[in-house]
């Protein structure tokens, strides 16, 4: 039995996301307490320009990576203060970092997260656990998505097939079957909220569409989204992973460029948008786990009642629900995982995500940066 923390900040940066969790032995990982912080607003928006850039000084890049890991640790302290949990009960924290880029398929593959775990070990006095995804690359996998296993750990019905969809900016999938001797198959399906999220900034200065309300008002351009659905992308085989690297604002534009497509009414664009991601999971779905009496969806995606509608008419007789519904609600699933992430690795266990990320074999994931009682 032990406690661990888990923090995740997602591509949207909305906020830094903090879970603890008990963990034990013989039973399925326990959400204790949550707390949500807002990002500082310059720190967003230096990171949101940094990630749709793809450019900085080396100086702002060291910096910055300092600086997200005090907003990391002063969460998670925040979460202790009012928890009334102390450092000392933790053992350890799992801390995903913001990704600032994704790149498992370039010559030298690597995944980048930033927030620096020697900041948030020593302001928080708990052993930090960052840098997943970079072992799995160098073992020969994509990096992501890493959730599938705690999904597996967490979720697993022994008399239901289940798929956990995650819809962050990104959308991915576990696929979980009710026979624990099969393989635990996961990948990203394609955008979830990412590009509905930049447009919507672009055009209405919001930070998101509330409910999807804006989007449900807009026609469904069809041409537009048999362009968006074309993309290579969705023509890959699993395992495979994916990013704000390709389906970014630059993305959408160049499509919007053509002919066909240039006088578009933003709001029918939102509603495209919202349709692409909702057909693209459907279709993944559809192609690799046909067999499934549910979907539980976590992640920001679920709070967007529109999209929600509009995946269970897309999967037709397979019922669509959220994780509120199996235990756990869906804004604190993925840093409840990062959280679990962290005791796999500090008891040395050896993930096996062959048939997820594509790793040539099982490894323990993570960087551990050690607390000062650990020394």
């Amino acid at each position: 039995m032990g406690f661990y923390i888990g923090v995740m900040s997602g591509t949207s940066l909305d906020a830094i996301d903090v879970a603890l969790i008990e963990t034990s032995p013989t039973d399925q990982p326990r959400l204790i307490a949550h707390h949500s912080a807002e990002f500082a607003a310059e720190l967003q928006t230096t990171l949101t320009d940094l990630i749709r850039s793809q450019h900085c000084q080396l100086s702002q890049l060291g910096e910055l990576d300092v600086q997200l890991g005090h907003a990391y640790a002063d969460a998670v302290n925040m979460l202790l203060n009012t928890s009334g949990i102390s450092s000392a009960q933790i053992d350890g924290i799992g801390c995903h970092g913001q990704t600032i880029f994704h790149s498992p398929d370039s010559n030298y593959p690597f995944s980048m997260q930033i927030g620096n775990g020697n900041v948030v070990a020593e302001k928080t006095g708990i052993t930090t656990v960052c840098d997943f995804r970079q072992r799995d690359i160098v073992n020969g996998g994509q990096g992501a998505p890493l959730v599938p296993a705690f999904h597996a750990a967490m979720f697993r019905s022994d008399s239901e097939n289940r798929v956990i969809l995650n819809i962050g900016g990104i959308s991915n999938i576990s696929i979980l079957t009710a026979d624990s001797h099969r393989v635990l198959q996961g990948f990203d399906t394609g955008p979830g909220n990412t590009l509905m999220d930049s447009w919507i900034q672009k055009h209405r200065q919001q930070a998101f569409d509330n409910e999807g309300k804006w989007a449900e008002g807009g026609k469904v351009n069809q041409t537009l989204l048999g362009q968006l659905k074309s993309d290579p992308y969705f023509k890959r085989k699993i395992p495979k992973s994916t990013g704000c690297e390709l389906f970014n604002l630059n993305w959408l534009m160049r499509h919007l460029s053509h002919t066909e497509t240039t006088e578009l009414d933003a709001q029918d664009v939102q509603a495209t948008l919202m349709a692409f991601t909702a057909s693209s999971i459907a279709d993944a779905i559809h192609q690799y786990a046909s067999k499934i009496d549910k979907v539980y969806v976590c992640g920001g995606g679920a709070k967007n009642l529109a999209l929600m509608r509009q995946l269970q008419q897309a999967l037709d007789t397979i019922e669509v629900t959220t994780t509120t519904a199996i235990g756990i609600d869906p804004q604190w699933v993925e840093a409840a995982a990062f959280g679990w992430l962290a005791e796999q690795t500090l008891q040395h266990n050896a993930l096996d995500l062959r048939e997820v990320t594509g790793a040539l074999s099982p490894s323990i994931l993570g960087a551990v940066y050690w607390s000062k009682k650990a020394s």
